[in-house]
């Protein structure tokens, strides 16, 4: 098969690596001057009854106290080349621990000078953080704040065990910290989500909780008030309503952990650019096969390396069938840079085997 005709529009399109997703809630000009005002009733005249005191008002009350508010400051370049103040950018973030550390997404810190945010806490004071590292490809990212003394993390969940249809909260700052601290309540609405299939990192979690503009980088909890996601996207689209998405935390954690580790993510590499059947039909590309066709190598990467060329196909690795991009950096990221991994392949109609060893890829 002949490549170097479709080489351009594929690549392009493979190489689009990261979670495009939006979320971040922007005010451009000069700052803001005035606030909204939200009063919240403090003073209680009578006990709450159990009927009130649903699953949703004890997992807010639990987990509530761990999203906060960040602020990031946005420079623009002018046509001049000069660096100009052009807004801030407001999102939310998950505080995960004792030491300080935040969650939130990628695209709500991006751009923040000398990599300083504002972060809002719930009992109303703000402080300085600091963002440690980002990884683009799953829209992720930590910043660090001096832990104050009433800190209270939140609880961390097993996304793996989720079922459809039980019960998920959304706590965020839709349209702005005027609006912190909002909850919004709805159910697990489908596992294992594919909203971008070229550049997604990971299967998503989809809830109809309501997830607006600021939301993002907040907390999706269970019902018994633990983290089991981060708020990431919103499919916003005339006449499309209730469908929010969020990062699983059991994915997310291993990202958290390498860039709190490492200032960065650290994830094994094999060196190629594939299609599924789905894309090579977007290019015009005449392809009919079930795994992934291989369209561009890196000469000096692992799977090059192991005798792979352009026009093979992905089969299997590690023993699992291979038919989506997903499915193969699914793979692909259960190891570690260094193991070995057992590779089938098509290579001219036949039917092969090799042991590739992972290289080492980083989001810095």
């Amino acid at each position: 098969m002949n490549f170097s005709k479709y080489k351009k529009s594929i690549i392009a399109c493979v190489l689009a690596l990261g979670i495009g997703v939006g979320g971040g809630y922007y005010f451009f000009g000069n700052p803001v001057t005035h606030q909204t005002t939200v009063k919240e009733q403090t003073k209680q005249t009578k006990p709450i009854t159990d009927t009130r005191n649903t699953y949703v008002v004890q997992a807010a009350k639990e987990s509530g106290p761990a999203v906060v508010g960040i602020t990031t400051q946005v420079f623009q370049k002018d046509i001049f080349n000069r660096t100009i103040y052009a807004g801030e950018g407001v999102g939310s973030g998950v505080l995960i621990d004792n030491d300080g550390h935040i969650v939130t997404n990628n695209h709500v810190v991006a751009g923040a000078k000398n990599g300083e945010v504002t972060v809002s806490l719930s009992n109303g004071s703000t402080v300085t953080g600091t963002v440690i590292g980002t990884d683009a490809q799953t829209d992720l990212a930590v910043v660090k704040i001096d832990p104050p003394k009433d800190i209270q993390p939140i609880k961390i969940g097993d996304s793996d065990s989720l079922q459809v249809g039980e019960p998920a909260i959304a706590i965020g700052n839709p349209l702005g910290l005027e609006f912190k601290g909002s909850v919004t309540s709805g159910v697990i609405s489908a596992l294992a989500r594919t909203i971008d299939d070229q550049g997604q990192r990971f299967p998503l979690i989809q809830t109809d909780a309501a997830i607006n503009p600021g939301n993002s980088g907040g907390a999706l909890i269970n019902a018994d008030g633990e983290l089991i996601g981060i708020n990431s996207s919103k499919i916003s689209k005339e006449g499309v309503e209730g469908m929010g998405f969020a990062i699983p935390i059991n994915s997310a954690m291993t990202v958290v952990d390498s860039i709190i580790k490492n200032g960065k993510v650290v994830r094994p590499y094999i060196g190629v650019w594939a299609v599924d059947r789905q894309t090579a039909a977007r290019n015009n590309v005449s392809y009919e096969g079930e795994g992934l066709l291989i369209v561009q190598l890196d000469a000096n990467g692992p799977a090059a390396q192991a005798g792979l060329v352009e026009g093979d196909t992905i089969a299997q690795v590690a023993g699992k069938d291979i038919s989506t991009l997903l499915e193969l950096k699914e793979q692909i990221d259960a190891k570690r840079p260094g193991d070995t991994v057992l590779v089938s392949y098509t290579h001219n109609g036949k039917m092969k085997s090799t042991q590739l060893k992972l290289g080492q890829a980083s989001s810095n």
